[in-house]
C-alpha cells in the first residue's frame, strides 16, 4: 500500500530540511527525500566547508601577524592540506549526523534516491540500486536547490576546469589557480587560496569585485588583495581558454594571457529544476527557476518551491525562512517571506550588507544621505590589532528611513545583525543612532555611521563645508 503524508518535501538543503522539521513540529505526518547527503550543498558543496577551509586559512594569516600584538613564534607555520581536508570532512559527517537524527527525533520519513513528480501529489523515488518506491502527499515542497554554472565551450575535464563543487574537495593544491569570477564564491577562494600558498588571478567581467554588493566593499577588498599579491582583473573578459602543457591557458580581452594549473568557474549557480517530472503536473519554469508569489506558492495548487529553484534568493538562510513560510501556509497559516536577508562574505577581513545598495536607491530614485565610520577608530580595532574596515549606512535623505547597512571588517558577518534587526522592525536611522552598543566593541562601528549620516558622529572631525557661489549671468 502506498504511504501518504500531510507534507512531502524533495530535497534536505537548508531550505528542504526545515521544511520537513517544521512540517513534523506543527504536527503533519513528513516526509522528506535527499539523492545524496543529507544538508545539501550549503553543508557539502558550500556554506560549510568553505567555512572549514577558510578557518585554517585565516589561522595562519593572523599568526602572520603575531608580531604586531607582541606573540613571538618560534619556527616556520606550515600547514598540512590532507589533515586540513580531513578535519573539514568530520564537520562534514557530524552535520549530516545532526539532521538524521533531527529527522529521527520528529518521526519525519527519510527517503534516499531521486525524486521523481508522477502528477498531483505523487512522487516516485528511485534509489542507486534502481528500486523505485512511491508515495503521495497532500502538500510538496520543492527545495532542489542550484548547481554551479559551467561555460559553455571550455574543457571540461573537471581536474583542470573545475567549480566550487570539485575545489573544495582537492587532495592537491594547484600551484597556479585562475578564477573567474569576483563574486562572492571568487573572492573566498581567492583569500583562502592564498593563504595556501598557491598564485591565485582573478578576473570578473564587471567593473569591481562584488559586483552585486555596495561598490566600495568590492573597491577596498580589490585593495587588500592586491596587497597581498592576489592579481585582480575587473572589466575584463575571458575570451578563450584551453589546455596547454598539462595546464589551461586563458587569453583575457585585452590580448593578456594567464597560464595555470586549475582554473575555478565561479560564475553563478542555476537552477537544479531539471529532469524532475515538473510537466507531470503541468508546473512550468522561467529560465529553469520555479516562480513563487511572498507564501512560496507556485502556479500549481498545492506545490510550493524554496530556496535556490525559485531564484529569489540564494543564500542558505534565506532558503531556512522560505521553509517555514512554505510550511505554514501549506497546514492553513497565513505567513509571508519578506524580511530583509542579509549578505555575508567570508574573506579576512569579512563583509556583510542589509538592505540597498547606494546603486539600488539611484535606480529607485530615492533621495539618500550615507553615512560611514572608519572601523580603525575604534578603541577595540586598535587593541585587537583589527584596524582596518569601514561601515556605510544608507538613509533615506527626507524620512529618515534606514534603507542599507554595509560593512567591510573583523567580525562583520556577526556585526550586521544589529542592522538586520532593525531593518525587520522598520526603525528610522534615528533609532539606529541613539542604540547603546556595548563599549568597546567593533559594532560601535554601526552607530557611528549611522550619526554620520546627520554629521553628529562625535569620533569623527566636523565636516568642512564649502559654499560656492555660481553668478549665473555669467554663465552662458
Amino acid at each position: 500500500m502506498t504511504e501518504h503524508y500531510q507534507i512531502a518535501v524533495i530535497g534536505t538543503g537548508p531550505g528542504g530540511y526545515i521544511a520537513a522539521l517544521k512540517a513534523a513540529q506543527m504536527g503533519a505526518k513528513t516526509a522528506v527525500v535527499e539523492k545524496h547527503h543529507l544538508g545539501g550543498t550549503c553543508l557539502n558543496y558550500g556554506c560549510i566547508p568553505s567555512k572549514a577551509l577558510l578557518a585554517s586559512a585565516e589561522l595562519m594569516h593572523r599568526i602572520q601577524g603575531a608580531n604586531g600584538l607582541g606573540v613571538s613564534i618560534n619556527g616556520n607555520v606550515s600547514f598540512d592540506w590532507t589533515s586540513i581536508q580531513k578535519r573539514k570532512d568530520k564537520v562534514l559527517t557530524k552535520l549530516r549526523g545532526g539532521i538524521k537524527g533531527l529527522f529521527g527525533a520528529r518521526n519525519v520519513t527519510l527517503y534516499t534516491g531521486t525524486a521523481m513528480l508522477d502528477g498531483a501529489g505523487k512522487v516516485n523515488v528511485t534509489n542507486d540500486k534502481g528500486e523505485t518506491e512511491s508515495f503521495t502527499a497532500d502538500k510538496i515542497i520543492l527545495a532542489t536547490g542550484s548547481i554551479p554554472a559551467r561555460i559553455p565551450g571550455w574543457p571540461t575535464d573537471p581536474n583542470l576546469v573545475c567549480t566550487s563543487d570539485e575545489a573544495l574537495h582537492w587532495n592537491e593544491l594547484p600551484k597556479r589557480l585562475l578564477i573567474v569570477g569576483g563574486g562572492v564564491i571568487g573572492v573566498e577562494f581567492a583569500c583562502m587560496m592564498h593563504e595556501y600558498g598557491v598564485e591565485v588571478t582573478v578576473v570578473e567581467l564587471m567593473d569591481s569585485l562584488l559586483p552585486e554588493m555596495e561598490p566600495k566593499l568590492g573597491q577596498a577588498l580589490a585593495g587588500v588583495f592586491t596587497k597581498r599579491g592576489i592579481k585582480i582583473h575587473t572589466g575584463v573578459k575571458v575570451e578563450n581558454l584551453e589546455t596547454k602543457n598539462g595546464g589551461v591557458e586563458a587569453t583575457l580581452s585585452g590580448g593578456q594571457t594567464v597560464q595555470a594549473d586549475k582554473v575555478l568557474v565561479a560564475t553563478g549557480r542555476r537552477p537544479n529544476t531539471k529532469d524532475m517530472g515538473l510537466e507531470s503536473i503541468g508546473l512550468e519554469t522561467d529560465r529553469g527557476f520555479i516562480r513563487v508569489n511572498n507564501k512560496m506558492e507556485t502556479a500549481v495548487e498545492n506545490y510550493y518551491c524554496i530556496g535556490d529553484a525559485n531564484g529569489r534568493c540564494l543564500l542558505a538562510h534565506a532558503a531556512s525562512a522560505q521553509g517555514e513560510v512554505a510550511v505554514k501556509n501549506a497546514l492553513g497559516k497565513d505567513a509571508e517571506q519578506t524580511q530583509p536577508v542579509p549578505n555575508a562574505v567570508y574573506t579576512f577581513p569579512e563583509i556583510a550588507s542589509v538592505g540597498l545598495t547606494t546603486k539600488q536607491a539611484q535606480q529607485q530614485d530615492i533621495p539618500i544621505r550615507v553615512g560611514e565610520f572608519p572601523i580603525g577608530h575604534l578603541g577595540k580595532a586598535m587593541a585587537v590589532g583589527e584596524e582596518f574596515g569601514f561601515v556605510r549606512v544608507i538613509r533615506h535623505f527626507e524620512d529618515e528611513r534606514l534603507l542599507g547597512v554595509h560593512i567591510i571588517g573583523h567580525n562583520a558577518t556577526e556585526i550586521i545583525e544589529s542592522a538586520t534587526a532593525m531593518l525587520l522592525l522598520k526603525a528610522s536611522t534615528v533609532d539606529l543612532a541613539e542604540m547603546i552598543f556595548a563599549h568597546p566593541t567593533l559594532s560601535e562601528s554601526v552607530k557611528e555611521a549611522a550619526e554620520d549620516s546627520f554629521q553628529h558622529a562625535l569620533h569623527l572631525p566636523p565636516r568642512k563645508i564649502t559654499r560656492i557661489t555660481v553668478d549665473t549671468e555669467e554663465v552662458k
